[in-house]
């Protein structure tokens, strides 16, 4: 019984451009980087004979050669074969990092393990036969399956577990472009054993004997509880059979979603307890979108601004979303209002406070909030 470990969309060389800070940007790009020595680590542990590669193992062809020196060295410290398909990231024609000399001789000279599977024929490795379905340009409006319209099943091994290696899409996933499109219908009954998918991103069981294995280090915000990424697929293969499947997690970094309503001091109270269940201490390893919506006074939203800067130090990155409200509570201008050693102060927090009854403009929200913080760092004698 063969086993295999299925995984996809390294992306080696992924940019991250919209995070500002180098320092933490070039944290999550070692991230990319090292994944592969854990997908090692797993591959060693659970003694597989292959390690199945569903293209993108590359983000594209610029990557820089001191990165490819050191994936090609990483890979080739694994324990068993990496069968590999180009995606479309990483295509295999003209024009893509493939082809780019320097990778070829550093493939090698580090990884001998290493095969690109760029022929569109069924091949034996490890003890499967491989139906690859390799991308040759990025967008290919025909399918990387069309092949098997031809294939004849009855020329195949009769006992060797069919695994097809494909990177597309197999509903579109409402993008309407029909590109890279992978009909997995067209597939007789009983004839493949596991497809091995990449290029979403997320992990997804399409079928019984088809997956996406997702990305190993996530690389985006999840879309809820059931987005997984961070893992590989660990599958035992038998003939005519469906696969033995389990998931195992290689991912570092973590990515979150909060979304809450705040209405006072005590939704920033339960605020502070989610954030201490998902990040708790960790500092530079952890990701948050945070969408707060809502209504805060004055004074809580000080206390908030005051997390959120710590956040921004603790987390390698913070993207806030939402249309959060500042409103001064009942009370809490009274020491701007009522201030006897300034009525020209006084005077210009009632017409702020005016002013914001009439259309809540955040650039007024944010002028009293100023003033509320200056009446409270100098409180009148």
């Amino acid at each position: 019984m063969p086993r295999i470990l299925h995984t996809a969309d390294w992306q080696i060389g992924k940019p991250y451009r919209w995070i500002s800070d180098p320092q933490k940007q070039a944290r999550l790009q070692r991230e990319r980087v090292e994944v592969v020595s854990r997908i090692g680590d797993v591959a060693r542990s659970e003694s597989v004979d292959a390690v199945l590669v569903a293209g993108d193992l590359f983000d594209s062809s610029t990557v820089p050669a001191s990165e490819v020196l050191e994936v090609m060295e990483l890979i080739g410290a694994l324990p068993c074969p990496v069968l590999v398909i180009p995606g479309n990231h990483d295509h295999g024609g003209a024009g893509g990092i493939w082809r780019r000399e320097d990778l070829l001789r550093r493939m090698r000279e580090r990884a001998p393990n290493l095969e690109l599977l760029t022929q569109p024929e069924p091949t034996s490795r490890a003890g499967v036969t491989l139906l690859p379905c390799p991308l040759l340009r990025r967008h290919d409006n025909v399918g990387p399956m069309r092949w098997i319209e031809q294939l004849n099943w009855q020329n195949l091994d009769s006992e060797a577990p069919r695994v097809l290696l494909a990177h597309g899409s197999v509903q579109g996933f409402g993008s309407g472009v029909d590109v890279n499109a992978l009909n997995l219908e067209q597939l007789p009954p009983g004839e493949v054993d596991y497809i091995a998918l990449g290029d979403w991103h997320g992990l997804m069981q399409v079928q019984s004997n088809a997956w996406y294995s997702g990305t190993p280090e996530p690389d985006r915000f999840p879309a809820g509880p059931e987005d997984q990424r961070s893992q590989v697929i660990l599958a035992d293969l038998m003939r005519g059979d469906d696969p033995r499947v389990q998931t195992i997690t290689t991912g570092r970094v973590a990515w979150h979603r909060i979304t809450m309503q705040l209405q006072g001091l005590p939704d920033l109270e339960r605020l502070n307890q989610e954030l201490d269940a998902c990040i708790g201490s960790r500092a530079g390893r952890d990701l948050l979108r945070l969408e707060l919506n809502g209504r805060l006074g004055l004074d809580a939203h000080r206390r908030l601004q005051a997390m959120v800067d710590e956040l921004s130090e603790q987390l390698l990155h913070l993207r806030l979303r939402g249309e959060l409200r500042r409103h001064p509570i009942d009370g809490e201008l009274d020491h701007c209002l009522n201030r006897s050693d300034g009525p020209l102060l006084s005077s210009i927090a009632a017409g702020l406070k005016q002013e914001l009854e009439g259309d809540g403009d955040p650039l007024i929200e944010q002028a009293l909030i100023e003033l509320h913080q200056l009446c409270v760092d100098s409180p009148c004698a």
